[in-house]
């Protein structure tokens, strides 16, 4: 959790499940306030949630990411994030438009 002045502006979760084909991995979901974008928070949120994957045993993280979301692909390409799927017209915005989803992995 990211906190400026009493505010919670950012977050970051791993998300798994107790069956015991599915027990290697986490999905990996990051969210920071508008107003707190370029600050480095959400690479912050990202770093510490794959250090804590690699010291807990978790040998694979999975995210959704927006295909026109350019620069958080770039960021989790840094990290070790690599494209595994695209879900195309997946999100239907409120103006009517669809949007494409990028499904993204890093195994350890």
């Amino acid at each position: 959790m990211a906190v400026v002045a009493d505010q919670i502006v950012g977050f970051s979760r791993c998300e798994g499940n107790s069956l015991k084909r599915f027990s290697h991995k986490v999905e990996f979901g990051v969210g920071v306030l508008k107003d707190y974008w370029g600050y480095g928070i959400g690479k912050n949120l990202l770093t510490e949630s794959v250090g804590w994957c690699d010291s807990n045993g978790i040998r694979k993280m999975t995210l959704n990411v927006l295909e026109s979301n350019k620069s958080a692909i770039a960021l989790y390409e840094n990290v070790g994030f690599k494209m595994e799927g695209l879900l195309e017209n997946d999100k239907l915005f409120v103006d009517g438009k669809f949007h494409n989803t990028v499904v993204m992995g890093r195994f350890k």
